[in-house]
């Protein structure tokens, strides 16, 4: 099992920054990917950027490279998602998750942080 705690999120106006937080414990030695995701009202989970683990790969979707950068620091056991130029749309509850392997899903979880921008 690993746990997934994030922090962060909160209430920005458009064109400002976030920097979101996620902490992981249990047991992070099985930990092969990272990943930020968001769910905006009404809105299927969005899939935003992972990193590898390890070598700390990283991959964005579309919507947010350039824009945001993840992060991690292996020995804090920490995943990071700065978000610069936000915009309204990027208004939702962002969690972070784990998966224990590169083809599997992602399995592990964390509670949820909310994003609001205003316009």
């Amino acid at each position: 099992q690993v746990a997934l705690v994030e922090s962060g999120g909160g209430l920005v106006q458009a064109g400002g920054s976030l920097r979101l937080s996620c902490v992981a414990s249990g047991r992070t030695g099985s930990i092969n990917t990272m990943g930020w995701f968001r769910q905006a009202p009404g809105k299927s989970r969005e899939l935003l950027a992972t990193v590898t683990w390890i070598i700390g790969v990283t991959n964005y979707a579309d919507s947010v490279k350039g824009r945001f950068t993840i992060s991690r620091d292996y020995f804090k056991n920490s995943m990071y998602l700065q978000m610069n130029s936000l915009k309204p749309e990027d208004t939702a509850v962002y969690s972070c998750a784990v998966k224990t392997n590169t083809l599997g899903a992602f399995q592990f979880w964390g509670q949820g942080t909310q994003v609001t921008v205003s316009s």
